[in-house]
């Protein structure tokens, strides 16, 4: 079963000002002035806070995103358990579906799993560059279903509220 019309909501933008991760983060009334760890749920960024987990020996042998290492088993560990489909989720919010994240064979897998529930979901994703599209993310773009947030630092605020509406027009249909 395909996920219903208006049940797959993605945020997309130029990476400019961190624009998606304050869309999605409007409303939630979490006060953070620098916009760390904005979109990270907080057990997420507590079990890295001063872990040192970039540092560790296996850090040379894991993938590389721009200046970014990616540790895909502890990625895995934490996110993985979290996309899981339930009965009792009402919604599902996922940043970002993006190079970084791919690196995780299982995760896209489990991308799949929450759209063909039907449960509601709001995912950020790259925008496409010229011939670079990555192909998992023009999955989802191409998703029946899906409906998709271009943002701009000039529409973000004029959006917001869409975004809002149709996001929690489709909870309280689920």
């Amino acid at each position: 079963m395909a996920a219903g019309a208006g049940k797959c909501f993605l945020v997309t933008g130029p990476p400019v000002s961190e624009l998606k991760l304050k869309i999605m983060h409007a409303g939630s009334g979490q006060n953070n002035s620098n916009n760390e760890g904005v979109g990270k749920p907080q057990s997420i960024k507590s079990q890295f806070k001063g872990s040192g987990f970039l540092h560790c020996p296996e850090s040379y042998r894991w993938p590389t995103v721009g200046r970014y290492k990616v540790d895909v088993a502890s990625f895995e560990a934490i996110a993985l358990p979290e996309l899981q489909v339930r009965a009792d989720t009402d919604l599902f919010v996922i940043d970002e579906v993006g190079k970084m994240e791919l690196f995780s064979s299982s995760f896209f897998p489990a991308v799949l799993r929450i759209l063909e529930s039907n449960i509601p979901v709001l995912a950020s994703i790259p925008a496409p560059k010229p011939g670079r599209d990555i192909p998992a993310v023009a999955r989802l773009r191409n998703h029946p279903g899906a409906t998709i947030f271009t943002l701009s630092p000039g529409n973000r605020d004029s959006l917001k509220d869409n975004i809002y509406y149709q996001l929690t027009d489709a909870v309280s249909k689920h």
